[in-house]
């Protein structure tokens, strides 16, 4: 995790190459970033590796972290049938309405009291059209040629998906992907001048070790850069 004013090396955590591995590696350096110096980051910039659902909505909601990320988005299609963007929210009915003008909703029944939708074991909310309604639409075999009836699935997340999404249309995210320069160049350094292409040493807590040593060694090597030097005699 890198300091992207200073292009210091705040904290390591080594992890296995797995996208969930990674995220959760970056959540673990945050917290201890703050309980060790007191730094809690206004934003945190990121590959698309640490934009899934989970990851945006622990930032936005749970430490309130401006993400710089892209969004790990899957939903859209290929087949040439509508994609979920082509279906527009309204939170205030927390419903979908399709390209023909219909709603979809997770539930079509009504209670006496109203019920909160919870995400499945996925971490996802399912929204349905009515079979009579998709039967008699003309644009089925644009929507869903092959089920009764379309479903559209929303992340519990998606409001921080959303914030994550509005963000990269800013300049200030333009000005975090250049930023994003300093940790790649960090890692050339520690390959090209510190020494360190590959780990030498095995295991979790061998390459904590490792990578800790490194660090240090960039950051005095960053901080003798910045000692003043004594004016030459004549």
């Amino acid at each position: 995790m890198v300091d992207l004013d200073n292009a210091v090396i705040v904290d390591v955590e080594p992890s296995v190459p797995i996208r969930t591995a990674e995220a959760f590696a970056a959540r673990k350096m945050i917290d201890r970033i703050a309980e060790r110096f007191g730094m809690t980051p206004d934003k945190l910039v990121g590959n698309t590796g640490y934009g899934s659902a989970e990851m945006l909505g622990w930032l936005v909601e749970e430490r309130g972290i401006a993400p710089h990320i892209p969004v790990w988005d899957k939903s859209k299609r290929t087949d040439g049938t509508f994609s979920r963007e082509d279906f527009v929210y309204d939170p205030t009915t927390d419903s979908y309405t399709c390209p023909g003008n219909k709603e979809l909703r997770t539930y079509r029944r009504n209670f006496s009291t109203p019920r909160k939708p919870n995400g499945g074991k996925d971490g996802f909310i399912r929204y349905r059209a009515s079979k009579h309604d998709c039967d008699a639409c003309p644009l089925k075999p644009q929507c869903c040629p092959g089920d009764p009836g379309r479903r559209v699935m929303r992340s519990v997340h998606e409001a921080a998906r959303d914030i994550a999404r509005n963000i990269r249309k800013t300049d200030a995210y333009m000005t975090s992907f250049i930023q994003r320069r300093k940790v790649e160049m960090l890692f050339t350094h520690l390959k090209r001048y510190i020494g360190v292409p590959m780990m030498r040493l095995r295991g979790p807590k061998g390459a904590y070790e490792q990578f800790q040593l490194a660090a240090t060694a960039q950051n005095l090597r960053k901080l003798a850069k910045l000692v003043p030097q004594p004016e030459p005699t004549a």
